[in-house]
């Protein structure tokens, strides 16, 4: 499995860095590798969610929709950034939507069969834990800043 193009690719990610051979073969196990059109809409919110993707090329808007209008976008993701974190825990539905930006490659994990490994195998599990939670913690306070930028609340800096 290390010279097959989608563990060539994990090995070389900065989200995936630090874990050993075993677990970056069993991640690129379950991952396919996809592509997608500009515009094209890769999750809604409110969507099951039971994948997590990496971006390989291209970048994708993540936003919030409103409730008239246009999408809030939140952020751009590129190369290299991992999209997805609702797979993780119920009720594993998108919070938020991504939207191809451009033509995109992606790597798409199966995260129904990911996290059953993470119930198996407590130290892969935590390892993955430790970047999603990070992952998280990083998109939960640029959406909060995003937002205060844009719909500028009273009381609220």
């Amino acid at each position: 499995m290390a010279d097959s193009p989608i563990r060539e690719t994990l090995g070389k990610s900065r989200f995936f860095s630090g874990l050993d051979a075993a677990a970056l073969d069993f991640l690129a196990a379950n991952a396919v590798e996809k592509t997608l059109d500009a515009g094209q809409v890769l999750f809604h919110q409110g969507d099951r969610a039971d994948h997590f993707f990496l971006v390989a090329e291209g970048h994708f808007s993540l936003g919030i929709p409103a409730l008239e209008g246009p999408a809030l976008e939140l952020q751009d993701l590129g190369p290299g950034m991992v999209v997805g974190w609702s797979w993780l825990l119920p009720p594993n539905r998108w919070t938020f939507q991504a939207r191809a930006r451009t033509k995109t490659r992606i790597l798409a994990f199966d995260g129904v069969a990911i996290l059953a490994r993470c119930e198996q195998d407590a130290k892969f599990g935590y390892e993955l834990i430790k970047r999603f939670s990070a992952l998280m913690s990083e998109r939960l306070a640029f959406a909060r800043q995003k937002m205060m930028q844009e719909w500028k609340p009273l009381g609220f800096a």
